[in-house]
């Protein structure tokens, strides 16, 4: 059985993860297995810089291949606020969904999107970046009780139902986080053949 860490101590995020591996010889690891990492500092600019500042410190602190993403929200009318700030834009989902809500308020323009880039790092270097994508619209009351952040005020493209309101394997069908992911399994598998004992392809 092979190790990979993703990057992550949000275990909502992992258990995404773990569902999407699924049939692949992988045993994924979380920062949670490892208390004693300290930690990284998220300082780039962008979801690309972010996911490979934290895959590559995660890489060389556990001596295991790693992945990493970072992902967020961006709203038309906000000029594709909040971005890279996502999950800081305030304490708590709740609040984070309220300020959010309160921006708009009055705004015609709902148009949204997922963003979420996937880094890979191996051997102590960054490998490539993943970026998928889902396309959507905020509404103006959270609905439902699956998913976190800002899921239940996100109606994807083409469907009725907020992100909070579908179940994860419906969730993993279109996701942000899904198709980033399936973009570099699939480089994995066949482009980086050099990498198949660690990761197990």
């Amino acid at each position: 059985m092979a190790y990979i860490v993703v990057a992550t101590a949000n275990q909502h995020k992992v258990e995404e993860y773990r569902q999407l591996i699924g049939h692949q010889k992988i045993e994924l690891r979380s920062l949670a297995d490892y208390p004693a990492y300290p930690g990284v500092e998220e300082n780039g600019s962008t979801f690309a810089e972010n996911a490979s500042i934290k895959a590559l410190s995660a890489c060389k602190y556990c001596d295991v291949p790693a992945f990493a993403d970072d992902s967020g929200l961006e709203v038309t009318a906000l000029g594709g606020r909040p971005g890279i700030h996502s999950s800081r834009y305030a304490p708590t989902d709740a609040e984070r969904i309220a300020k959010l809500l309160g921006e708009l308020k009055g705004v015609s323009d709902r148009s949204a999107r997922f963003v979420c880039v996937i880094a890979i790092a191996a051997n102590g270097e960054v490998i490539e970046t993943f970026e998928g994508e889902v396309k959507g619209r905020i509404i103006d009351t959270p609905r439902g009780t699956n998913g976190f952040g800002y899921d239940p005020i996100f109606v994807p493209d083409g469907m009725d139902k907020t992100f909070a309101e579908l179940t994860q394997e419906e969730k993993n069908q279109i996701s942000h986080r899904a198709n980033a992911y399936r973009k570099a399994l699939e480089f994995v598998e066949d482009e980086m053949a050099i990498l198949d004992d660690d990761f197990g392809a």
